[in-house]
């Protein structure tokens, strides 16, 4: 194993340690419990919105506190979920009197942690609501999920209702709103390669070379099948169709487009297969109105991708467009 560390157990604090010295701007770190708060949370008059889950997945979720998005991220161990205490801390630190929404991926302890800590939350009068993601097409239930895992929508659902809370939205608006996201979103992913836990020093599946993966967790986990390796264009076709079958999307749906990168996919390969996209939907009559294209869910070192398509309304493209200003996700300011 050659990673750019010093210790594995150590990896998270001081990445985060890293994090506070580069975006002392943005954000403020807390080390005991591990905590990203916005620079200046809580604010009067918004509600606050918090978000978190095991490490190993930057930026998501710590990249994407600050203006117009996350007030608060909890980042868990790598590929652990947060504990309850440290979910109810960031609560503390967000709420501002107008309550807090929890965007939680479903992943089984994700799930269950951030509902201890919103019952804890409630017994000190704090309205706590809480939105589960499940956008991913490639199996029912996995590894660590009952039901269908929370992936790359939950990146674009951030954006979108964190925008909306900073525009003064109430709690319950923002609940519907980030609901709506969710069931109007699917993904799908591939590996072309496992990813390496620090702590575990190999990788995490066994993948032969002229071998994908179809339909991988960000964890790692197994998806639908493996198949031989393809030319990009018929990759692109193997997560594109699922997709596009499930919600399902029509002739002259307008969509946001998010090619996400794994973690070791180069840029230019994440292009290649935004072409591909790009030809397919427009071959099916779907107009993208607005993309994503980086790294911004990832699984640690794994090289592979997923395609998340939102279906859009003008709503929903003011929302995305509105400014935002976090480490890893900025425009508009």
């Amino acid at each position: 194993m050659k990673k750019l560390i010093n210790a594995p157990e150590d990896v998270v604090s001081e990445a985060l340690a890293g994090m506070a010295a580069a975006h002392a701007d943005l954000i403020r770190v807390h080390a005991d419990p591990f905590l990203i708060v916005r620079a200046d949370a809580p604010i009067a008059g918004k509600v606050g919105i918090i978000s978190g889950g095991g490490s190993g997945h930057e930026p998501m979720h710590g990249g994407f506190v600050g203006r117009g998005m996350l007030d608060a991220a909890c980042p868990g161990h790598i590929f652990t979920s947060p504990v309850p205490d440290q979910i109810l801390a960031a609560i503390h630190a967000v709420d501002a009197g107008r309550g807090v929404l929890q965007i939680v991926k479903n992943y089984t302890g994700d799930v269950m942690n951030f509902a201890m800590a919103a019952e804890l939350a409630a017994a000190e009068g704090i309205q706590v609501a809480t939105v589960v993601t499940d956008d991913d097409v490639a199996v029912e239930n996995s590894t660590w999920t009952a039901g269908r895992r929370g992936v790359g929508i939950t990146v674009l659902l951030e954006k979108i209702v964190g925008a909306a809370a900073e525009a003064g939205a109430d709690l319950a608006t923002l609940t519907a709103l980030a609901q709506h996201v969710n069931a109007e979103g699917r993904s799908m992913g591939m590996a072309l390669t496992a990813c390496t836990v620090p702590h575990v020093g190999r990788p995490g599946f066994d993948l032969p070379e002229d071998e994908i993966e179809l339909g991988i967790g960000i964890h790692g986990e197994p998806g639908r099948h493996r198949v031989a390796m393809a030319p990009a264009a018929q990759i692109a076709a193997m997560l594109a169709t699922p997709i596009l079958e499930d919600l399902p999307f029509q002739h002259g749906d307008q969509v946001l487009a998010f090619v996400n990168g794994m973690g070791g996919t180069p840029l230019i390969e994440l292009y290649v297969m935004y072409h591909e996209l790009n030809k397919l939907l427009t071959a099916q009559g779907i107009h993208i109105r607005r993309r994503l294209i980086g790294n911004y869910i990832t699984a640690l070192d794994m090289a592979g991708c997923a395609f998340t398509l939102l279906r859009l309304d003008d709503h929903l493209t003011q929302l995305w467009d509105a400014p935002v200003l976090t480490p890893a996700l900025r425009w508009g300011i």
